[in-house]
């Protein structure tokens, strides 16, 4: 399989020109053997965690935890919606001309491509000044705790498991794929822009080389398809029956005091708030 396609410029030379389109089967096929391990891992490898605490200090933690404990305030919920109809419009737009369905898809790709850019933006500019910013990002207890969970499903003996903070390693790891294909496909579409007629840019299609301009397609495509096999991740988890809690607390903004005592350790996210008012962020949070 070649993973770039190649042609020949006006000089003879060889140079990029995108992705292979086989890229976006073999990432939809990736998407869709993570689905079957994981539903396999869960109901017959999986072991349940360890309390964290004695029950004196779950006691004492359960008694200043609100009932509705607050997770996502009002503008990271819109970032996040707003961030994810626009990623599924550059999605239908850049692949659905490619397995055959026509239509004028240039303009609405761009658009949407604007809408991203503005809302990763926002979102930036209000974790870094308003929300704890280092509270999706991996630290040494994640690490830890990982290859201790990795020993307890091999069958071997470990400490006691702690529950997680406000976000689990998984949703950090995915952050950080999610952030690196997003600025790649960002930075490449903007400049990409050049290349077509939009209110913005005078089209120049000469801003640079053959092969910058080729290096930048392959950048654009492969994080094109590498979303693909993403997005089928989050989907696939944010409707499972033990997940889906956080699904909810996306649209309404908390969880509640017991899925917060069962699945989040108190000492790695302190919580003394309840449901903040409409707009506020009380609640220290980076969300995807």
């Amino acid at each position: 399989m070649n993973f770039i396609q190649w042609a020949l410029n006006p000089w003879g030379e060889r140079i990029p020109i995108h992705v292979s389109w086989d890229l976006l089967w073999a990432s939809a096929i990736a998407g869709v053997l993570f689905l079957i391990v994981h539903a396999i891992y869960v109901g017959y490898w999986a072991k349940p965690v360890a309390e964290s605490q004695n029950d004196s200090k779950l006691a004492a933690a359960a008694a200043r935890v609100p009932e509705r404990v607050a997770r996502h305030s009002f503008g990271a919920r819109t970032f996040h919606w707003v961030m994810a109809a626009s990623m599924f419009v550059l999605l239908f737009t850049a692949f659905l001309p490619k397995v055959g369905v026509r239509f004028s898809w240039v303009t609405i790709h761009w658009v949407a491509g604007i809408v991203l850019t503005i809302s990763v933006l926002y979102h930036i500019i209000h974790a870094t000044f308003w929300l704890d910013f280092w509270s999706i990002w991996p630290d040494k207890q994640d690490v830890a705790d990982a290859s201790r969970r990795f020993q307890r499903a091999l069958g071997r003996a470990t400490p006691p498991l702690k529950k997680f903070g406000k976000y689990p390693l998984e949703n950090k790891l995915f952050h950080l794929s999610v952030l690196f294909a997003g600025l790649a496909v960002i930075f490449t579409g903007l400049f990409m822009m050049f290349r077509v007629r939009t209110p913005f840019f005078t089209r120049n299609p000469y801003l640079f080389g053959d092969m910058t301009w080729g290096v930048m397609y392959v950048l654009h495509g492969l994080a094109g398809v590498g979303f693909v096999a993403l997005i089928t991740a989050h989907i696939y988890l944010a409707v499972r029956p033990e997940k889906f809690f956080l699904t909810k607390s996306m649209i309404f903004g908390w969880i509640s005091r017991g899925k917060y005592l069962e699945h989040h350790d108190p000492e790695r996210w302190p919580v003394d708030e309840g449901v903040p008012e409409a707009g506020q962020s009380k609640a220290p949070e980076v969300v995807i």
